[in-house]
């Protein structure tokens, strides 16, 4: 039976203010681009566009992360071209960072290309990583056990976050 962690006004509230920590850390610069992990941590990543873009008169540039989540040393693809997020801030967004393989192999392929600056973010941290990536942005960090399970449910009104 799954038990609700946060309810979709909860994590409305959460993604807007990792919406507010993301523009507080690029002061200066006028491009952000948020990078979502295609499926989940794109639609994340898309509700923060939507409160960076009603908070802020920076450039904000959405980009999905299409990463083979089981394979992840497989050929990554992104809707923007390298040149597009070249000399960049970027955001990596993922829902849950469980073990932190697939955040690790998104980093990777942006640090192809000379960035400004790259951080992470996600809704909920597992706290079960097996790669040293932490998430810089976070809506809620929860101690689990390694037979729990933490998802982000979305839906046509919005995003659930459950334990299984």
């Amino acid at each position: 039976m799954s038990e609700i962690i946060l309810t979709s006004e909860q994590i409305e509230h959460k993604l807007e203010r990792i919406a507010y920590q993301i523009l507080e850390a690029n002061g200066e610069n006028k491009t952000i681009i948020i990078a979502g992990i295609v499926a989940n941590g794109y639609a994340v990543a898309e509700r923060i566009v939507h409160h960076l873009k009603a908070n802020s008169a920076k450039e904000i540039l959405s980009c999905e992360i299409k990463i083979d989540k089981k394979n992840p040393l497989n050929p990554i693809q992104t809707t923007l071209a390298a040149k597009d997020y070249t000399n960049k801030s970027v955001v990596l967004v993922d829902d849950v960072l469980h073990t932190g393989t697939t955040l690790i192999y998104a980093v990777r392929h942006f640090l192809s290309v000379p960035l400004k600056q790259c951080k992470t973010a996600v809704l909920l941290d597992r706290n079960h990583k097996k790669f040293p990536i932490k998430a810089d942005f976070k809506g809620v960090s929860l101690s689990t056990s390694i037979n729990e399970n933490l998802a982000v449910q979305v839906g046509p009104n919005g995003f659930t976050a459950v334990l299984d």
